[in-house]
């Protein structure tokens, strides 16, 4: 009788730790990595469009092209002014990779974590000791790499809230250029000198982005103290409004020129002021264009500068680039 009660004993044992432990360790296995699958699934859908392909991709509609923008960056705010096609796409794209690489790091780890503790816990295992470990050393690691970790949340906000991107100019303080590449930790900048800076996204401080919605050209147009202001004035808006004609001009701004008048008055000249409304990253040329028609005009009209000869002759032509 008694070596018939051992017998049974041992067969629970063996069916707990040969048939029940197994089964649902497997089982919880196959659940995360089932959810893993599909939750990346649906990340890739959300950030990057996936579609069935169609039968001639060569020649998609307009409705297929934009039905390929991905869905979660179709929410987020899409500022891309005059930068071109291929900037656009590059931003696009790089914004979709690296928040769904984000996205999907982050389901991978919590999934690895819940199997982990899942597992430990069927096994029998006192699993409160490891959430204690767990939360020392992940303090430790957060004092030790505080300035990693607050790179990585800026910069997943920065993405998020697409602050910048691909192809704007932006000034962030030290460095004023165009946006190279945004990643996590760090933010490429080229100067107009050429300079590539490196930026850390958790020492941005604030942002200036020259490249959203619309931009603003200013011209100072310096004049003699002797000069009668309301001709100097007359003449400059005049000199813009024919300038913004010409189709090159025509196609940088979206509004017309404004005569602000005298923004400043020194011992030695008086400066008016002039606005117009262009497109985003155009203010620049379409501020040289205003310049040299209206020294042009200046000149034309016997209107003199507050320098020593009183003039500036500008040659009649188109400059390069303009």
């Amino acid at each position: 009788m008694d070596v018939y009660n051992v017998a049974f004993e041992w067969t629970d044992t063996s069916k707990h730790w040969l048939l029940e432990v197994p089964i649902r360790v497997v089982a919880y296995l196959v659940i995360a990595l089932v959810a893993r699958y599909l939750i990346h699934r649906a990340i890739d859908r959300a950030t990057t469009g996936r579609r069935p392909k169609i039968v001639d991709e060569a020649q998609p509609t307009a409705d297929e092209s934009r039905t390929k923008i991905p869905p979660l960056l179709r929410a987020l705010r899409e500022r891309a002014g005059s930068v071109s096609a291929a900037k656009v796409a590059a931003r696009r794209q790089q914004r979709a990779q690296t928040i769904g690489s984000v996205l999907k790091s982050t389901v991978s780890i919590v999934l690895l974590i819940w199997v982990a503790l899942t597992i430990l816990n069927v096994l029998g295992v006192n699993i409160a000791p490891f959430i204690a470990s767990a939360g020392v050393v992940g303090l430790a690691i957060g004092f030790g790499a505080q300035n990693l970790v607050r790179d990585f949340v800026t910069g997943v906000f920065m993405l998020l809230e697409d602050q910048y991107g691909v192809g704007d100019t932006v000034d962030l303080g030290e460095a004023t250029g165009e946006v190279e590449s945004v990643g996590l930790r760090i933010t490429t900048v080229r100067d107009i000198d050429g300079t590539l800076w490196y930026v850390r996204n958790g020492e941005i401080a604030r942002v200036g982005n020259m490249s959203q919605d619309y931009a603003v050209a200013r011209v100072e147009l310096p004049v003699a103290l002797t000069v009668d202001l309301a001709r100097a004035e007359q003449v400059a808006l005049e000199a813009a409004e024919q300038a913004i004609k010409d189709p090159a001009v025509a196609a940088k701004v979206i509004g017309e020129p404004e005569m602000l008048g005298v923004q400043e008055l020194s011992p030695d000249r008086v400066t008016l002021r002039m606005t117009i409304k262009t497109r985003p990253n155009a203010q620049w040329s379409v501020q040289r264009r205003l310049r040299r028609e209206i020294l042009k005009a200046y000149d034309e009209h016997d209107i003199d500068l507050p320098y020593p000869t009183g003039r500036v002759p500008v040659t009649v032509g188109e400059q390069a680039g303009e």
